[in-house]
């Protein structure tokens, strides 16, 4: 096998190259810290396949306050993320100010609506709720038995394609340096994490790291037992339709709803293209896409907007999303000292760039777990690592 030369130690090195990696790896290199990314195709990930809604408040469950409020954080840090980035590369990145309006379809959906419109309301959360007739008033396209809505202004979109790939140009012009190469192993000496190997051979170092690496974080050889969780992947299948520029107005904001007790999404693009999401599938690393998704997805849409079924259908695909044990991100330092976790963030991956990037970069360059970061310390699940 060829042998390389070490690679030059850098202040951090980041491991994966989604928009989680690359978003704080530009931040950290903006703290003036010398960054790496390693990822055998940055700009990749579960976001070139994401639908990109922004939506912490109606995604919000139940238990799930604290992911709330960190969800919050980010969204209103979105929009001068992205026109940051765009005046740094001057690349768009499909952010839209669109708002949300998930509707109800039956009377069980509307009960278990209004019991989510009184949860907002006990957290002083800014949401509306709608009559169906409000909602088809919004939204002309809605099937005529849509039973009540509930509009939330501040709950947007961005396009996650597009964003990748403005961020991974920001972090080349911020002087990030990317090895097209796949981590093979975590070095540890000492017992401090200190370097990857690389699938060419290389050896890759840095004063601290950040495990980036999606659903397969906790499966890097090397990392000693008990450092991460298990992070397991949740398959989602996902669609993208073409509104004609004939067709003229279809839907003017994103549109959520339960159809046979199953979430689904619509987000339309500026640009035409509508995207419906998404399956939630525990089938391991299979990105297989099936007739049956793409079935079950068309026909839920279709109850929701009828109108749907007449627009071309130009693209299918599956991601995994990046699921913990409590589906909330591990965020901060290990129990591996030098090592840094920024990954799990299983549904929120795109709406939690923002919010993530400043976090981990304010950790990275002053030793301190923001207080924004505590409740998601990677420490809730460690044991002893071996």
């Amino acid at each position: 096998m060829t042998r390389f030369k070490d690679g030059a130690r850098s202040d951090v090195l980041v491991i994966g190259g989604g928009i989680i990696g690359l978003g704080l790896a530009w931040r950290t290199a903006q703290r003036g810290l010398s960054v790496t990314v390693v990822d055998p195709a940055p700009g990749g990930g579960a976001a070139r396949v994401a639908a990109g809604m922004l939506a912490p408040v109606t995604e919000l469950q139940y238990g799930e306050e604290p992911l709330l409020h960190l969800g919050i954080a980010s969204n209103t840090r979105y929009a001068d993320f992205c026109q940051e980035l765009t005046a740094a590369t001057g690349l768009d990145t499909g952010y839209r100010a669109t708002g949300t309006l998930a509707v109800a379809l039956d009377a069980d959906d509307k009960a278990e609506l209004s019991e989510l419109h009184a949860f907002h309301q006990r957290l002083g959360l800014d949401s509306r709720w709608l009559t169906g007739r409000e909602a088809r008033k919004l939204e002309p396209m809605l099937a005529p038995g849509v039973r009540g809505g509930l509009h939330v202004a501040d709950d947007h979109q961005v396009d996650g394609r597009r964003l990748s790939t403005a961020l991974l140009r920001a972090c080349e012009l911020a002087g990030v340096t990317l090895h097209r190469a796949e981590a093979v192993e975590l070095l540890v000496e000492g017992d401090r994490a200190h370097g990857v190997r690389l699938s060419t051979g290389e050896r890759v170092t840095g004063g601290q790291l950040v495990l980036a690496a999606g659903p397969r974080s906790h499966q890097l050889p090397g990392l000693p037992d008990g450092v991460l969780p298990a992070i397991r992947p949740v398959k989602g299948q996902i669609l993208r339709l073409r509104i004609p520029p004939a067709y003229g107005p279809f839907l003017s904001r994103n549109v959520r709803a339960v159809v046979r007790g199953g979430h689904l999404y619509l987000v339309p693009r500026a640009d035409g293209e509508l995207v419906i999401g998404a399956t939630v599938e525990e089938q391991g690393y299979d990105t297989t896409v099936t007739a049956g998704g793409v079935y079950e997805l068309l026909r839920d849409a279709h109850e929701l907007v009828p109108g749907i079924t007449e627009l071309p259908l130009v693209e299918s695909s599956a991601g995994l999303r990046p699921g913990s044990p409590d589906n909330a991100p591990l965020l901060g330092p290990t129990a591996l000292p030098g090592l840094v976790a920024a990954t799990g963030h299983y549904r929120n991956g795109v709406l939690l760039a923002p919010v993530t990037a400043d976090l981990i970069a304010e950790y990275l360059a002053t030793g301190t777990v923001p207080a924004l970061a505590a409740p998601f310390s990677p420490s809730r699940f460690a044991r002893s690592p071996r």
